[in-house]
Parts: C-alpha cells; structure tokens; sequence
C-alpha cells in the first residue's frame, strides 16, 4: 500500500513539474536550435511565397487562376527579383522596419517610434499605409492615423502582410502576439484591416507549439471577435473544409457569394478590385487548409484565389514554414533563399541571415518577459490560451450607394450636388516642382470647412482630396478652391464614392 502511494505521489509531482507549477500554468520547452529553424523558416517561407506569387499579383480580379495556367518558377526567381524588382518584397521590408524598432529601443519600446521610423522610411507604399503615412507626417498620430473616419482605407490588407514579425516573436503565446499587433496595426489599419495582422500573427505564434496545420488555423482564430464578419468569413471556410477537404475552390465560392462586398478602399467599392483583408486572408487560410501541410500545394492554392497574390502566399508559406521549420522546406525553394539570405532587403541595412538572428534574440526576450525562462540552450514558454480582443468594425452603419468618375482638373469641377451621408473624392496633385505641395479649400454646403495640403512628392502623397463620413444631412453640396496654382501644377479630380 506504502509503495503504490509512493509511486501515485511521485506520478502527481512528475505532472506538476511537466506543467510547470501548481498554479495550473501550462508551459512548453523547446530547444532553441528548433526555435530558430522555426523562425528562419517563417522568414524565408514569407519571402519564398511572395516571390512564387510575385508575377500574378491583382491580375486575377475576382476570378481564380486556372490550374492550366502554369505558375512559374525556377532557382533564380528570387535572385531576379531581388536585383530587379525589389518593391515586391514591400510586406518583409515593411515587416523588417518594426523588427528593426524593437532592436533599437527594446520590446517596449513606444508606439511613436514605430509610426516615426514608418512614416519616415524611404519606401514606397499604397493604401492604408500611404493613408497612414500622411496622417502621421500631418500630425494625426496612432491610433487616429489607422481610424476609418481618418483612413479610407482602413479595413485593407496593409497590416495583415506585414504582421508576421508580432507572431514570429511571440512563439505560443498568441495573446502577446495580439497585443503587439494590436497596438502597431492601429498605425495603418482599423476593423478587419486589424483582425488580418491580428489573426495571421496568432497562426504564427501557434505555429510553434501545435502539430498540424489545421489546429494552427483554429486555435488562431480564437483572438478575434465571435461577432465580426471577419470570423464568421474564416469559420466558414474551415466548415466548409471541414466538410470537404478535397475541394478549395468550394471554398473560395463561398467567399466570392458571401464576403467578397469591399466597402472601405474607394479603388475597389464597386470593381473587381478587392484589396480587403478580411477576402485576402481567406484566400491564406484557404491555401493552409486545402494545401494540407504540402509547402508548394500550399502557396499554390492561395496564389490562384487571385486578388493580392504575393502577399497571401507569402503568409500561408510562412505560418507553414514555421510549422514545419526551415530545414524542412523542400530544397527546390531554398536553393533561391541560399542565393539571398546576405542581401540586404531594399530600403534595409540587413539580410534574412541577420533577421534569423534577430528573430531569435527579440523571441527569446519575449518569452522571458511573458513568463517564460531560458537554461543550457532550453527555452521555456509560458503558453497562453487565445482570446479575443475587443471588437471595432470599420464604415459603421454606412452601406455604399453609388460612384462616378470624374477625371477633371479641379478648376473645372464647379459644384457638386449629392445625396448621401458620407463622400469620398479621389484625386491626385502633379508638378515638375517635386516640392510643390497643392493647397485646396474645401467648401462643404456653402460654408469651408477644410484646407487640404496634397504634396506632389508620391512618398508624402495623399491618397484622397477629402472624404467625410459623418455629413450633417443628406442632402449636400461640395466644391473646391485651389488657392496656390503654378505655371506647371495641376490637380486632377478622380473617382467619388457614395455612402447612405
């Protein structure tokens, strides 16, 4: 009787030490050679992804690609790219820029250096980005640079391609990887442009404790709201999985029926165009799912969903890569890596071989921040259970009515008269004086109510002339005063939206 006790005793102490204490804390240890073949593989796979979808990107609207319309590849598309084409990569350098902040000024570093080093950087970007970057040079700092009355182009993929990093070092702790997220993505995004950087940062933290892909995608999913459209867009597609596994294009038929509705991005309400992050993530979890654990099948399936298909097989490559680890991507894509991994990333001071390193460094302080512990290269997670965080939705309450397009020199736009409670007005200033900067009233009903600076510098650009989603009635008129002309300037008013 002595003797089983004493076994029954020592069997209860041996679970206690396994979990890690008697406060039910559940921990997991991973030797830190793995946890750097998971990183090195998040980051090649990413890069891999985007390069393998690089020649088809926005030129499938709407429509899958074909299986019989080959993807190409050989050993030195990564190379030509890297040497000719490096604005492909804009979701690793962007992605690199807050990697780099963290290394500079530590983990908690405030949320003012991430939007300075953004904003400030000499890439180029589009969308809720380049909204983001202007509000932030114009004194509208986050998290009112990402807001959609600020942003028109806050529900947009911006943030989703490039959150990896947040998940990357947050290795099974989802929530950490959310809160990171939570706090940069609101810099560019708002609504489900943020769930995106929100839901593929989770996938990747998950990805370094769970087993299979499937989990991955699930477990993730957890840290976003039940309520918000972009859950239900991901729970159907893993139902419909779930249901047939063998069929992806069932799949990316629910989303064109049911998700595929852009209401924010004024480029795409009403086209083919669809550069939402809630649609183009789909299209990544379709790839995970469907691609069944194969890396190529994988990005395959994500890059003939179509729409923005660089980035989403850049994040389905990554997630899987960091499943799986580095070494254990088929040598077909890492012979285009080897040829890489010293460049430097345009616009960057460092290669994939330095952000191995410090991926692993910010990984390793992050978990040892979170609760975790480091000893005789052993790395302890603290693992956390997702949870939601708080919910927003973008365009509240609006519903898009209709869009025109005007395409006229602003001196020629006269008064226009519309119905609606809220309008966006495309637009774009030109100069050979690359300093000039357009300076226009806004007379809204009769009465001014903004002046808009619009540089002429695409860096510095504004993407819109004026839009307002809170109008005082309905019924409304706007024109617009260009009070500083030159000789070679011009302003150009573009497309309208309308919303009741």
């Amino acid at each position: 009787m002595k003797s089983t006790l004493l076994k029954f005793e020592i069997s209860l102490l041996l679970i206690v030490v396994f979990f890690g204490c008697s406060n039910n804390e559940d921990f997991k240890t991973i030797d830190e050679n793995i946890l750097l073949d998971k990183i090195k593989g998040g980051w090649a796979g990413q890069t891999i992804g985007c390069s393998y979808g690089g020649a088809t990107e926005f030129r499938y609207r709407g429509i899958t690609i074909e299986d019989s319309i080959p993807i190409f590849w050989n050993d030195d598309l990564i190379k030509n790219y890297f040497d000719n084409n490096k604005g492909l990569y804009d979701d690793v350098y962007m992605d690199l820029t807050f990697v780099d902040v963290f290394d500079k000024y530590g983990l908690n570093a405030p949320i003012d250096s991430f939007a300075t080093a953004f904003a400030n950087a000499d890439y180029l970007l589009w969308h809720a980005n380049q909204g983001a970057r202007y509000n932030i040079l114009n004194g509208i700092m986050p998290p009112a640079s990402g807001n959609w009355k600020n942003n028109p182009h806050a529900d947009d993929i911006d943030f989703q391609i490039e959150a990896d990093f947040a998940g990357l070092m947050s290795p099974g702790m989802p929530n950490t990887a959310a809160q990171i997220s939570d706090k940069i993505g609101h810099i560019m995004n708002y609504g489900n442009g943020l769930y995106g950087g929100i839901y593929i940062a989770a996938m990747y933290s998950e990805a370094f404790i769970q087993n299979n892909i499937k989990e991955v995608v699930k477990i993730g999913l957890n840290t976003i709201p039940v309520k918000s459209s972009f859950y239900n867009c991901m729970s159907d597609i893993i139902a419909c999985h779930e249901n047939d596994s063998t069929d992806w294009k069932k799949a990316w038929d629910i989303c064109q029926s049911k998700y595929n509705n852009e209401k924010g991005c004024p480029e795409g309400v009403d086209n083919s165009l669809n550069i939402d992050a809630m649609i183009n993530c789909a299209y990544v979890v379709i790839g995970l799912l469907y691609g069944d654990g194969d890396f190529e099948k994988t990005m395959e399936i994500s890059t003939r969903c179509g729409q923005d298909s660089d980035c989403n097989p850049a994040s389905a490559a990554g997630i899987l890569a960091t499943l799986t680890g580095y070494n254990k991507i088929p040598d077909k894509y890492k012979k285009g890596i080897d040829m890489v991994e010293d460049i430097p990333f345009a616009y960057m001071s460092f290669s994939l071989n330095k952000v191995y390193e410090m991926g692993l460094k910010q990984a390793k302080e992050n978990i040892i921040l979170n609760g975790g512990s480091q000893g005789d290269g052993i790395m302890k997670i603290k693992i956390q259970q997702p949870v939601s965080v708080g919910y927003e939705e973008s365009f509240e309450g609006l519903e898009y009515k209709e869009s025109s397009i005007v395409n006229k020199s602003i001196n020629d736009f006269g008064e226009y008269r519309f119905d609606a409670k809220a309008i966006v007005v495309g637009g774009y200033a030109g100069s050979e004086d690359k300093s000039y900067k357009a300076v226009i009233d806004v007379i809204l009903n009769g009465k001014k109510v903004d002046t808009v600076i619009m540089p002429v510098d695409f860096n510095k650009r504004k993407l819109e002339i004026y839009f307002n989603y809170e109008l005082p009635q309905n019924e409304n008129t706007i024109s617009f005063k260009w009070t500083n002309p030159t000789k070679d300037s011009f302003v150009t008013v573009g497309r309208i939206v309308l919303y009741k």
